[in-house]
């Protein structure tokens, strides 16, 4: 039984730390786009949802603390929009941008986020 419960433990390790498919090696916006429109019908969807939302909330969490209120060129209103709403959001925008495609993920996600929330001073 111990046996049988090191190996499943060892197995469980090593998939831990494998190396994330390519399509999670998010450069540039078009990368950024394809995994934030995966179809819902997508036997991958959940999975590339759930990454999309965690590169924006991971983008904007990192701006939010890095960046003083008064250097701010991006300010989400209260109550804040559904991560969803932005994504589908940054879809649509970076689509009608085609020349944006190969930029900066993050850039271009600013470039977005800049244009839908900017601060009012």
């Amino acid at each position: 039984m111990r046996i049988a419960l090191l190996a499943t433990a060892t197995a469980f390790a090593a998939t831990a730390y494998a190396v994330p498919p390519d399509q999670y090696r998010i450069r540039t916006a078009g990368e950024l786009v394809k995994v934030c429109s995966v179809p819902a019908a997508d036997a991958d969807h959940a999975t590339a949802l759930a990454f999309c939302h965690g590169v924006l909330a991971g983008a904007y969490g990192y701006y939010d603390a890095s960046t003083q209120p008064a250097d701010r060129f991006v300010c989400v209103p209260e109550p804040s929009p559904k991560r969803s709403q932005v994504a589908s959001d940054f879809v649509a925008w970076a689509n009608a941008r085609p020349q944006l495609m190969s930029a900066g993920a993050i850039d271009t996600l600013f470039r977005f986020a800049g244009e839908k929330f900017p601060c009012r001073k």
